[in-house]
């Protein structure tokens, strides 16, 4: 689908150039190189690679950035009507990591919507014993992070299609950071200097499955809940984290056929965007092109008492990276 088949009245994004990966009708997919005015440059042909990915270009980040603002600035360029083209997930990342339990009031909703039928506390005893829970781990500095597989990627105007056997799917729009340079055991100060931009994921996840009621001591089944294929739409775009003044204060707003539901600044954030690549890193090395998905803030559909059904539309958007608009499609039982 075509950015201006979504229907979005937002900004393409913030600051001179984002990267996307697009593709003409009966094209091959290419990395490109898009300006606010609707414009894009085939990165292929403008840097001479006829083999060039997103990823790729990633992977040398620092060394390409200056030639990009270059490309971004120069008119004269071989540059083709945004309208024309389709846009897909910007980047096939190798490795996703998903920051749980990141958003204060999103954390106490799902506590609350989550307890037990023979649970003794009351809805503020349960709010104020997971603030507390809260506290102590960010006074710890122990953020909860899973990960997922890349298969879960589509495009930020697919279909996401949900599984016959999702009995609550629901939507979780996240700002996404994009990994640039290889980080491995880097500390909260570094930790920024290997992100390249950012994006929009929405991170969808099946309320049922997320627990194993038959096995209480394993926990959670992120396996099953949140890994279907298309469940995390990205983009459109990865726009440079030197276009993004403070990752820290951007609002995430999701809304549902119209309506919203999402609508939460990044200042509600637990641990914030460079201590959650820090604290990946001292585990598990982040590689270009990987996401580091921030936690999806207060207003889901276990909020709301309303799940994702057949031909809902969601439309998803963070301050500066643009919007994404996606339908709901039943898979039919086999």
């Amino acid at each position: 689908m075509s950015v201006k088949s979504a229907a979005t009245t937002a900004p393409l994004f913030a600051g001179p150039f984002a990267i996307g990966t697009l593709s003409a009708p009966g094209g091959a997919a290419f990395p490109g190189l898009v300006v606010p005015d609707g414009r894009v440059l085939d990165l292929r042909t403008a840097l001479d690679e006829p083999a060039l990915t997103a990823l790729a270009l990633l992977e040398r980040w620092d060394e390409e950035l200056p030639r990009l603002h270059g490309l971004a600035g120069d008119p004269a360029g071989d540059w083709l009507p945004l309208d024309d083209l389709s846009v897909h997930a910007p980047v096939q990342p190798w490795q996703i990591f998903q920051s749980g339990a990141n958003y204060r009031q999103h954390v106490i909703d799902l506590e609350v919507a989550h307890r037990a039928p023979d649970d003794p506390r009351t809805a503020e005893e349960a709010r104020a014993e997971i603030a507390a829970i809260m506290d102590k781990r960010a006074a710890e500095d122990l953020p909860y992070v899973f990960i997922g597989l890349p298969t879960t990627i589509t495009g930020p105007y697919d279909d996401v299609v949900l599984p016959s056997w999702a009995r609550k799917p629901d939507w979780e729009l996240e700002l996404a950071a994009v990994i640039s340079r290889p980080a491995y055991r880097v500390t909260v100060e570094e930790a920024l200097e290997h992100v390249a931009g950012y994006t929009i994921a929405n991170d969808l996840t099946d309320r049922a499955a997320v627990f194993r009621r038959d096995m209480p001591a394993i926990g959670t089944d992120w396996l099953r809940c949140k890994n279907a294929p298309g469940f995390t739409p990205l983009g459109p775009w990865i726009v440079p984290a030197g276009s993004i003044a403070d990752p820290s204060d951007l609002r995430v707003t999701l809304k549902l056929n119209g309506e919203t539901m999402q609508d939460e600044s990044t200042k509600d954030m637990i641990f914030g965007v460079a201590r959650l690549v820090s604290y990946i890193s001292q585990t598990a090395q982040l590689l270009p092109g990987d996401l580091v998905l921030t936690g999806s803030p207060a207003g889901n559909g276990m909020h709301w008492g309303r799940l994702l059904r057949d031909g809902d539309v969601m439309d998803g958007s963070v301050t500066g990276l643009g919007a994404q608009r996606t339908h709901c499609v039943a898979e039919e039982a086999p």
